[in-house]
C-alpha cells in the first residue's frame, strides 16, 4: 500500500514541501494547485525535483465549480479543464480532483450534475487522464458521499470515479457504511484526515482543525476497512489542513503524518480485500509494559539542592552514586528518581528521561524504529549497563527496559536504604535507613507539559510508539488562559501519562511557570502519608473546601481532615474517588503529587488543576514576591505558560 501527502498538509514553498514528503519516506504527492502557482519552477521541472527524490505526483487538486446551470458558464469551465489537462500532462499527472460545486449556479439534479461530469471525462479519456469527483461537505447541494457515488454511477464513465475524504464523509451525518458496496474500481483516490469533534460550522471546522490519523476523533480504521472492501487499490493518501502544522518545520510535520498512516494501516487486516488491493504491512507489537523503572531529573547547581531537600521531605533517601557521571539515585520503596548534574547550561529543573519496563524491550524498540522514532545507546562506560531511548516530542528521552536490566549496579551504594513508611516495606537488610519514608509506593502518573506546535504530535507519539491508550480529554479554565490535557495509559494503568498544553499563545504579561512537569506518586492511605511528610503539603484556600462540601456533600469530619492536610478531593460519575495532594514548584518548574485512588477513579483531578496553579502561584508571590512579574509588568515570555 502506497502512502502518499497533498503538499498543503506542511510548511513552506513547494521546495521545502518536496523534500519533507521525501525524508519522511513518502512515496507521493498530491499537488495542491496553490503550491505550483506560486512556485516558480516550470511543471517540467516540478516533475523532474519529484522524479529526483522518488515521489510520484499522484493527484493534482482541486477543479472547483464544474456544474453549472447556467450552459455558457459550463462551457467556460470545459475549457478551462483543458488548460488544466495540459497542465498535468507536463506534471505527468493522470488524475484530477473535481470538487461538487459551491457557486450559486450550481446544479441541484443529480443527472443533470452526472452529464456534465460525463462530458467532463471524455475530454480528460482523450487526455489520457481520469476524474475524481468529490463531495465537499459543504457543497452547495452535493455535500455528502451517497449523492456523489449516486451521480457517478449515473455517468457510467470509464475515466470518471469518486475521491472519498474521510473529513468529508464522516463530518457529515450521512453512514459511511455504505462505501463498501460501491463498484469495485470506481474509487479512484482516498484522502485521510483525522479531527476532533467540534460543533462549529463545516467549513471553518475542516480549514482550521483536521489532524492526522489517530490525533483525533473519528473512526478511520473503521472507514479505511470499508474502502478497502470495495476494491480500492490506491494509496493511502493525507489530506489534512491544520494552522499549527502549516507554520511547522516541514520535516517534522511529515515524519509526525508518515508515523500516523503507518500507525493506521497496523489497525487494518494484512490480507488483501476484494482481491485487488495490495497487502497491507503491519508493526511490531506495542510493549506489555510493567511500571516505571526511574524518572531522571536534569538539575544544575541551584535546582539540585533544592529537589535534594524536598525528595527527603517526602520521605526519599539518597541510596546510590553513579560510578563515572554526577548522577544520584533516590528511593521509596518502587519510586526511584534520578537527579542528573551532568547539565550543559544552568536552568530550571525538568525531566529529562524517564524509564519503563517491558518483557521484550528489543521488540518495544523495534516498533519504535518502525513509527520514524529510531532507539539510539546511552552514553556508558565499559562495564555499564547498556540502555536504549527514544525521544518523545517534547524531547524527554524514554528508557524502555527489562525488570533484570543491571542498571542499578550502576550506582554505588551511599549505604542508606530506601525507607518504607505507611504501607510499604523496608529497604536491603544491613543497610541503615536514615529516611523512614511516608508511604509512597509507586508513580501513578508522569504529568508533562508540551510545547503548543507539538501537543497532538504527542499524543500520536504515546499512542503509537508505547501502545499506550487514549484516556480523558479535558479542557478547563486555568488563572493564565484555557489549558487542554490528554492522558494516555497502558490497559492495565502501569504506565500513565497527562499531557497539558496551553491553548493560546501568551501575551507580554504571562507570570506562571514555563512548561511545568510533575510526578505523581501513590500511597495507600493519603492521610497518613500527609502526616509522614517532612515538608509543608501545597496551602489550599478555605474557599475550596467550603466549594467542595457544597458539590459532593462530603461529611465534616472527612473536609475538616482534607482542609487541615491541604488534600483536595474528586469524584467522577461512577463513584470513584481521588485524594490528592501537591507541593511547591521546585527548581523553577517541576513539583510532586501524591494520590490516592479510590474505587476505581480513572481521571486526573482535572477539576482541582486551576486550584493547584493558584496556589502555587500565590506561593511563589508570599516567598518570593520579586521572583516573578506582577500586574503591569511587561516581561514577555515566548513559551506557553500557566
Amino acid at each position: 500500500m502506497r502512502r502518499s501527502i497533498a503538499t498543503v498538509c506542511v510548511s513552506g514553498t513547494l521546495g521545502d514541501k518536496l523534500s519533507a514528503a521525501a525524508a519522511a519516506g513518502f512515496d507521493g504527492i498530491e499537488l495542491f494547485e496553490n503550491d505550483l502557482v506560486v512556485s516558480p519552477w516550470s511543471p517540467a521541472e516540478v516533475r523532474s525535483r519529484c522524479a529526483d527524490l522518488g515521489l510520484s505526483i499522484d493527484l493534482y487538486q482541486p477543479f472547483r465549480d464544474l456544474d453549472s446551470t447556467d450552459s455558457g458558464h459550463f462551457t467556460k469551465n470545459l475549457e478551462r479543464a483543458e488548460r488544466k489537462f495540459d497542465l498535468m500532462s507536463a506534471l505527468g499527472i493522470d488524475t484530477v480532483l473535481v470538487c461538487s460545486s459551491v457557486a450559486e449556479d450550481a446544479a441541484d439534479d443529480n443527472d443533470h450534475i452526472a452529464s456534465q461530469l460525463s462530458q467532463l471525462a471524455d475530454r480528460a479519456a482523450d487526455n489520457g487522464m481520469r476524474i475524481a469527483y468529490e463531495a465537499l461537505a459543504w457543497g452547495r447541494h452535493v455535500s455528502t458521499w451517497d449523492r456523489s457515488w449516486e451521480i457517478v454511477r449515473r455517468a457510467d464513465h470509464p475515466a470518471l470515479g469518486l475521491c472519498l475524504d474521510s473529513f468529508h464523509v464522516l463530518s457529515r451525518e450521512v453512514s459511511p457504511d455504505g462505501i463498501a458496496g460501491i463498484t469495485p474500481g470506481k474509487i479512484f483516490f482516498l484522502q485521510l484526515a483525522d479531527a476532533p469533534h467540534l460543533r462549529m460550522d463545516v467549513l471553518q471546522w475542516s480549514r482550521h482543525h483536521r489532524l492526522f490519523p489517530g490525533q483525533g476523533a473519528f473512526d478511520l480504521p473503521g472507514f479505511v476497512r470499508s474502502v478497502l472492501a470495495a476494491g480500492y487499490a490506491g494509496p493511502l493518501s493525507l489530506e489534512v489542513f491544520n494552522d499549527v502544522f502549516r507554520q511547522a518545520d516541514p520535516t517534522r510535520t511529515a515524519i509526525d503524518a508518515m508515523r500516523s498512516l503507518v500507525a493506521l494501516e497496523d489497525q487494518l487486516p494484512i490480507a488483501p480485500y476484494a482481491g485487488s488491493s495490495p497487502a497491507l504491512r503491519s508493526l511490531p507489537p506495542a510493549p506489555h509494559l510493567a511500571g516505571h523503572a526511574f524518572t531522571e531529573f536534569a538539575v544544575d547547581g541551584r535546582s539540585g539542592p533544592e529537589l535534594r531537600t524536598v525528595l527527603r521531605g517526602l520521605g526519599f533517601a539518597h541510596t546510590g552514586q553513579h560510578r563515572t557521571k554526577p548522577v544520584e539515585l533516590w528511593e521509596q520503596n518502587s519510586c526511584r528518581v534520578i537527579l542528573n548534574s551532568a547539565v550543559t547550561a544552568p536552568g530550571p529543573a525538568a525531566i529529562s528521561a524517564f524509564a519503563v519496563t517491558s518483557d521484550d524491550p528489543a521488540m518495544a524498540l523495534a516498533r519504535a524504529g518502525a513509527l520514524l522514532a529510531p532507539a539510539h545507546p546511552n552514553v556508558r562506560e565499559p562495564g555499564e549497563a547498556e540502555l536504549a531511548a527514544i525521544t518523545a516530542p517534547d524531547g524527554t528521552q524514554i528508557f524502555v527496559t527489562d525488570p533484570a536490566n543491571p542498571w542499578r549496579a550502576d550506582f554505588l551504594p551511599t549505604g542508606t536504604a530506601a525507607g518504607a513508611g505507611e504501607g510499604g516495606a523496608a529497604g536491603g537488610s544491613g543497610t541503615r535507613s536514615d529516611t523512614p519514608g511516608a508511604g509512597l509506593l509507586r508513580v501513578d502518573h508522569l504529568g508533562l507539559a508540551q510545547p503548543f506546535d507539538h501537543f497532538d504530535e504527542a499524543g500520536l507519539f504515546y499512542h503509537s510508539v508505547l501502545g499506550l491508550e487514549h484516556l480523558a480529554a479535558e479542557e478547563y479554565a486555568a488563572p493564565f488562559g484555557l489549558m487542554r490535557s490528554r492522558a494516555v495509559a497502558d490497559p492495565a494503568r502501569h504506565v500513565r501519562v497527562a499531557l497539558t498544553v496551553s491553548l493560546l499563545r501568551r501575551g507580554e504579561w504571562a507570570p506562571a511557570v514555563a512548561d511545568p512537569q510533575h510526578i505523581a506518586f501513590t500511597t495507600a492511605d493519603i492521610v497518613a502519608t500527609a502526616k509522614a511528610l517532612a515538608l509543608p503539603a501545597l496551602p489550599v484556600p478555605a474557599n475550596y473546601y467550603d466549594d467542595l462540601a457544597a458539590r459532593f456533600a462530603l461529611p465534616d469530619a472527612l473536609v475538616a481532615t482534607l482542609k487541615e492536610h491541604g488534600i483536595l478531593y474528586d469524584r467522577d460519575a461512577g463513584g470513584g474517588e481521588l485524594l490528592h495532594l501537591y507541593t511547591r514548584v521546585i527548581g523553577g518548574r517541576v513539583f510532586f503529587e501524591i494520590v490516592e485512588r479510590r474505587g476505581g477513579y480513572d481521571r486526573f483531578g482535572e477539576p482541582n488543576a486551576p486550584v493547584r496553579m493558584a496556589a502555587q502561584r500565590h506561593q511563589r508571590l508570599s516567598s518570593a514576591p520579586s521572583a516573578e512579574p506582577g500586574p503591569g509588568s511587561t516581561t514577555a515570555t515566548a513559551s506557553p505558560r500557566r
